[in-house]
């Protein structure tokens, strides 16, 4: 097995362990209900990590999504709750602001050659404070296209029903996949996060790739604000507090390197069902404090991090041993 699918195999491992220790421990635990509800319990959080793992991918970080997700389901309430606007009218107006939010961080990181951890972390409080200046109070969302949606889905065997969010959640993990291994900007992303100066040399157009990165991590985090309203049937300011933490802790237990130039969306989804299979170990329990999810993914989060290292030393000796032979 090639070192750079041994993070990803581990990712896939981990979780078929846990869940299949879940299983035996607790009756119902390993059925196909709880299964499809991994899914569409964690969608609007796969959606906004499959964004940010782009990101990562190119060597930056998005801290804003979390607010982005408040911003669109607050924006989501007012247009379809006050203003009377239909939600398929609604969603494209909050998806092309997410991207031209998105875009414009990006633009300012490649022009002005700013921190992407500073230019998002002031991205991060402009969305929450514009989602707190638009509405302190939560949102109430009554429409009946929200109740269709609520009711669409389809029925498994076990009693497990894949909803809108779960169907929506799986078409952007199949055109994440294509983008990122079957077009070129995906070629440039992954080249962007191997070195910065050789793609440029390489003839990488850094500036549009580097704005259309942040624009597809606006864009999905838009979409996951919507997923999310789905749920709630609101949108509130301070919903998803965190959830940029969240996005990247998935990220990386997926097996995406913090450096940049390697990494797969297929890993994030299965790093956020590891985080699922935690939660719902802990309820399934009864007995543990909510709080030991975040203790857990910690500690994943520095083993997974520990086996970066040690995969990106064995690379970098490799490297060398390869360069020091070809000159003898």
């Amino acid at each position: 097995m090639q070192s750079r699918y041994t993070t990803l195999t581990v990712t896939a491992g981990l979780f078929m362990l846990l869940f299949l220790a879940g299983s035996l421990q607790f009756d119902g635990f390993g059925s196909t209900r709880v299964f499809a509800n991994l899914f569409s319990d964690n969608a609007f959080l796969a959606i906004t990590a499959i964004g940010m793992t782009f990101v990562i991918i190119s060597g930056g970080i998005d801290l804003s999504v979390g607010s982005v997700i408040a911003l669109t389901g607050v924006a989501c309430g007012l247009l379809i709750g006050q203003y009377g606007l239909h939600p398929l009218q609604v969603f494209p107006i909050v998806l092309i602001g997410g991207a031209l939010f998105g875009a414009g961080m990006g633009a300012l990181i490649h022009y002005y050659k700013l921190q992407p951890f500073i230019v998002t972390l002031a991205g991060m409080f402009l969305a929450r404070g514009l989602a707190t200046t638009l509405s302190e109070e939560s949102v109430p969302i009554d429409h009946p296209f929200y109740d269709a949606v609520a009711d669409f889905g389809i029925q498994l065997p076990g009693n497990a029903w894949v909803g809108a969010s779960t169907l929506i959640l799986l078409a952007v993990l199949v055109a994440a996949i294509v983008l990122a291994h079957f077009s070129r900007l995906g070629g440039y992303i992954y080249a962007l996060g191997g070195n910065a100066q050789s793609a440029q040399l390489m003839g990488v157009p850094v500036a549009r790739t580097t704005i259309a990165i942040y624009a597809i991590s606006g864009f999905l985090s838009a979409l996951g604000g919507i997923v999310y309203s789905f749920y709630t049937f609101s949108g509130y300011s301070l919903a998803a507090v965190g959830t940029e933490l969240d996005a990247i802790a998935a990220v990386v237990i997926g097996g995406t390197l913090l450096t940049g130039g390697s990494g797969y969306v297929v890993g994030t989804l299965i790093g956020v069902l590891i985080m699922g299979v935690i939660q719902t170990y802990i309820s399934f329990d009864g007995t543990l404090n909510s709080w030991w999810t975040k203790i857990v993914i910690g500690l994943l989060l520095f083993a997974f991090i520990a086996l970066q290292k040690l995969l990106t030393g064995k690379r970098l000796l490799s490297a060398n041993g390869t360069r020091e032979f070809s000159h003898a």
